[in-house]
Order: C-alpha cells, then structure tokens, then sequence
C-alpha cells in the first residue's frame, strides 16, 4: 500500500541478490519495536493466566483466543525482528509482503484474541479514549492517511529525505490496521455501538484505496517510483517486475477483508428483510362458525 523505503547500492554486505527463506528469518532484533511487543504480549499472558481461576473466566475468554493471539505476536515478531526487514530495500515485493502481513494478518489475530467478557465504561477513562479512537470516521481517515501519503510522489520523497519508510511506516501501517480491524470485527461492544450493516459498508469503503493503489501499480507503464528505476532488485526480477508484484500482493491480501465485507452486508440485509418482512396472511372468518358462537 505504501512506497518501500529508499533502495540503497549495495543490496546487503554479503551482495547476495537471491537470499533464501532461512536469510530472510534470520533474527535481526530491532528494540524499538521489540519491548513494546514483548510488553504486550506479557500483560496479556499475565491476565490470561488470572481468568483461568474463574469459571466465567475461562468461559469469556477461551484457549483458542490466546492461540490467536499468540500466533498474531508471532507474526509481528517474524515482519519486524528478522533479516527480511533489512533485505526489503532492494526488493518493492518483498518490502510489500511485509506490509501485508502488518496489515492483513497480524491486526485481526490480535483483535480477533481479545476476550469477549472485556467491558468499558465508554464515558470514562480508556473506555472514552477508545470510543473516539474507534469510531470508524476517525478510523478509515488515519488509515487513507496513512496510504495516500506514502504512495504520491511528494510523500514518498519526503519519506526519504527524512529517512522514515523504513523505520516508522510499519508502525504507522500496524496501528492504522489495528483501528481499522477494531471496527470491522468489533471486539468492544461496549465502547462500538456500530452494527453489522455500518461494519460492513466501513470495511468496503475502507478496501478502496488499497485496490486502487494496487490496480495503479498493476497497470502503470512506467516504474513510478525514481529510487527503483535502475535498481538490482533480489532474486533477479526488473523493477518493473517487482512493481507489478508488489500490486498482486496488495490486492490479493485485501481480498479476504472485502469478502468480509460484503458477507456482513449480505447479513445486514437478510436482517433488515426480515424486520420488515410481509405482514401476516388474514384468515377468512367462517360465517356459520359466527353465527353458532
């Protein structure tokens, strides 16, 4: 969804353009993202832990969250905390399939892992906070924010001049994701008063600029982004290539997400005809049954 960071001349120290699968997951730790995934992932060990005490506890907050869960952080740790992230300068695919994963996979596990039994008072405190956070306008405008900036031409040089693709997208594109998985799947109902119907119609608006960055990409003649114009990109592909790649990346991993989308819309609309469904039939009165009673 968003332009790679700056390619650089020498692709890695080793000049390796064709790295494998087990170069790309070396461990490479990067701390600033590290301690706050860790962090994270230990609070929600530690109350994880406390629920199964209670039987209700347990009930609101079943084994097969906490493996969703678990299996969200370690997909993070994989994007963020291996060689891959540092292999992505020389490879627009590569760097895309990355963002997919932040974006696509990651964010509804986590969201997904949260208990049900989890309740906030949306008028105080983090409940209030969560409410604004949430609330799908201020959603589905940080998250075109953060897609059209780094796609125009202006945003991505800005990016790096400052030398910011790099290192802050994925963040910005995790946390963007993570507001915008909040309300399709809705994991709060006591600070999202939202329906299946308003969900549905956030997730196919919110789908839109993802596949129109994607179709750009497919079908642009030319490479549109300079840094990639006569770059050695990984595993021998042409810059063009790894353009085109990186479009069927990004539409591929937003097609799950519009799917949903439009079965919410197809439930909302199986429940709204059946709210209004026909009224009922009027038995015929029988004239001797009458006139008996």
């Amino acid at each position: 969804m968003s332009a790679p960071a700056p390619v650089t001349a020498a692709v890695n120290t080793a000049g390796n353009l064709n790295p494998t699968l087990a170069d790309l997951l070396a461990p490479a730790p990067d701390l600033w993202l590290l301690i706050p995934t860790l962090l994270a992932a230990g609070v929600y060990l530690w109350r994880f832990s406390a629920s199964r005490g209670t039987h209700s506890g347990r009930a609101g907050w079943p084994v097969w969250r906490a493996a969703l869960f678990a299996l969200g952080i370690l997909l993070l740790l994989i994007t963020t905390q291996s060689r891959a992230a540092t292999l992505t300068q020389s490879s627009m695919a590569l760097y895309m399939g990355r963002l997919m994963i932040l974006a696509e996979l990651v964010p509804p596990l986590l969201v997904l892992g949260l208990p049900r039994s989890l309740h906030l008072n949306a008028r105080r405190g983090l409940g209030r906070a969560l409410n604004v956070i949430l609330d799908p306008w201020v959603a589905l405008a940080v998250w075109t924010a953060v897609i059209v900036f780094w796609n125009v031409p202006a945003g991505f040089n800005a990016s790096v001049v400052s030398n910011t693709a790099g290192a802050l997208l994925p963040a910005l594109y995790l946390l963007s994701s993570l507001m915008v998985w909040s309300v399709i799947l809705r994991p709060l109902p006591s600070v999202q008063p939202a329906g299946i119907g308003s969900r549905g119609w956030f997730g196919l608006i919110s789908a839109l600029p993802m596949m129109a960055v994607a179709s750009v990409w497919l079908y642009s003649p030319n490479v549109l982004y300079t840094p990639y114009v006569s770059a050695l990109c990984l595993w021998n592909y042409t810059p063009m290539q790894n353009q085109q790649l990186s479009g069927w990346i990004m539409m591929l991993a937003g097609l799950p997400a519009l799917a949903l989308a439009f079965i919410q819309l197809f439930a909302w609309l199986v429940k709204l005809s059946e709210g209004q469904g026909m009224p009922p039939e009027r038995v015929a009165s029988d004239p001797d049954a009458e006139k008996r009673s």
